[in-house]
């Protein structure tokens, strides 16, 4: 999902009383709900989950790595309309684990170094407009935006200069992550270092379901070879 900045105060339902905090200072809450959905079809959300899934993956074990997607950053401390919510973010730097919604001043001040976006036909030039700017504003290193319906995949690098548009994007290597991007016809593609394809979400699922099935088999063959054992006046917990 690609979401404009917020400039307007949260929607109704993310509401919440403001709390007296120290001194008497109002206590200004931040919501980790924006009320929009993750993708608004499935395509959308196919190419969502291969990216950070993806890049979960290939850092999974790295303890100063965090990978989020469509969770809410909040980059200045005491305005909760300063926000944005990106398809996928990576933070260089802070550890893994469950958040509400990324408070940057809570994450040593560390914006997410790199961010994706997964164009919906919903989204209008005004609204990518103001993600790059907000992403320029903010730090960010490295921006990419895939349009699936279009085949079109655009990115932004970070120089002295901003954020500016990287010339090709075939063949293109992350600088922070690593990764290779390409174009399989119309279908984003993206490779690992080692150069293997990242799944898709339908190949994890078939991956999933492969491995549980063996496992089912292998409990059934041990199970069959016990009743053999037993039949011949073998205990196979003592074996």
């Amino acid at each position: 999902m690609v979401a404009s900045i917020s400039t307007a105060p949260p929607p109704p339902v993310a509401a919440k009383p403001a709390a007296a905090g120290v001194n008497g200072q109002t206590e200004v809450y931040y919501p980790e709900s924006d009320g929009k959905p993750m993708a608004d079809n499935t395509r959308q959300f196919r190419y969502i989950v291969t990216i950070h899934n993806g890049i979960a993956d290939l850092f999974a074990g790295d303890p100063n790595v965090f990978v989020a997607g469509d969770l809410l950053w909040y980059p200045v401390e005491g305005s909760n309309t300063i926000r944005v919510a990106p398809d996928v973010m990576v933070v260089f730097g802070r550890p893994p684990g469950d958040r509400g919604s990324y408070l940057q001043w809570k994450e040593e001040n560390i914006p997410p170094q790199v961010v994706f976006e997964v164009l919906s036909p919903g989204n209008t030039f005004a609204e990518m407009t103001n993600k790059l700017r907000f992403y320029d504003r903010y730090g960010v290193e490295e921006y990419y935006l895939y349009d699936p319906d279009n085949g079109e995949l655009s990115g932004w690098l970070r120089t002295a200069r901003g954020l500016e548009e990287i010339p090709e994007m075939e063949g293109w290597v992350s600088p922070r992550l690593g990764i290779r991007f390409a174009l399989d016809g119309r279908d984003l593609a993206l490779f690992r270092p080692d150069g293997t394809r990242f799944e898709t979400y339908t190949e994890v699922r078939a991956q999933l379901a492969r491995e549980r099935q063996r496992a089912e088999e292998e409990r059934q063959r041990a199970e069959r070879l016990a009743e053999q054992l037993r039949a011949l006046g073998i205990d196979p917990d003592r074996l």
